[in-house]
């Protein structure tokens, strides 16, 4: 069976540049803050009918060529850039393994997430505010706890897996 993450890099094709793209913050925050945007697109289906396909056409456009706008950043040693490294970590788990309390983790994690936004899309769909609000709060709670945890995944396994370690740039010392 193939995993869910690995579909979904593939789906949007993440090659190298992406992915070191997608390492900088405005790439990171901007796609954090796209669930609302999604959610709205899709609750849009009540006045637009099928026209609410274009917004959701836009969003997902917006998802998959997000991390290919910005450029890459000078400096990779912030928390979004570890999450992303930490994320590719993951994703190359079945390569290089991963500790066990990480994966556990990120499956619980994973699986709360998608839990919380099947919820938050069933509200947008049914135009229920209280499921959209609160599936889509879990799913981006979840999504974020996430994040943080590849942070501390990318920081362990930078030490045991060499090629990982090149991935950080430090940026310059601030001059006061």
């Amino acid at each position: 069976m193939t995993d869910y993450g690995q579909m979904v890099a593939r789906l949007f094709h993440m090659d190298e540049q992406a992915w070191e793209r997608h390492a900088s913050p405005w790439s990171v925050w901007t796609r954090v803050a796209s669930l609302p945007l999604l959610l709205t697109a899709i609750w849009s289906h009540t006045r637009l009918g099928n026209g609410a396909l274009v917004p959701i056409a836009l969003v997902i456009l917006w998802l998959w060529l997000n991390p290919r706008l910005f450029p890459a950043p000078r400096r990779t040693d912030t928390w979004s850039a570890k999450a992303t490294f930490g994320e590719r970590v993951w994703l190359n788990r079945k390569t290089v393994p991963i500790p066990d309390h990480h994966a556990r983790t990120a499956h619980l994690l994973t699986a709360i997430s998608a839990l919380g936004f099947a919820v938050a899309l069933a509200g947008a769909i049914l135009n229920n505010l209280l499921a959209t609000v609160s599936g889509g709060l879990v799913a981006w709670f979840a999504k974020m706890w996430f994040c943080d945890r590849m942070v501390w995944l990318y920081d362990e396994m930078k030490n045991v897996h060499p090629p990982y370690a090149a991935w950080e740039r430090a940026g310059e010392k601030e001059v006061r």
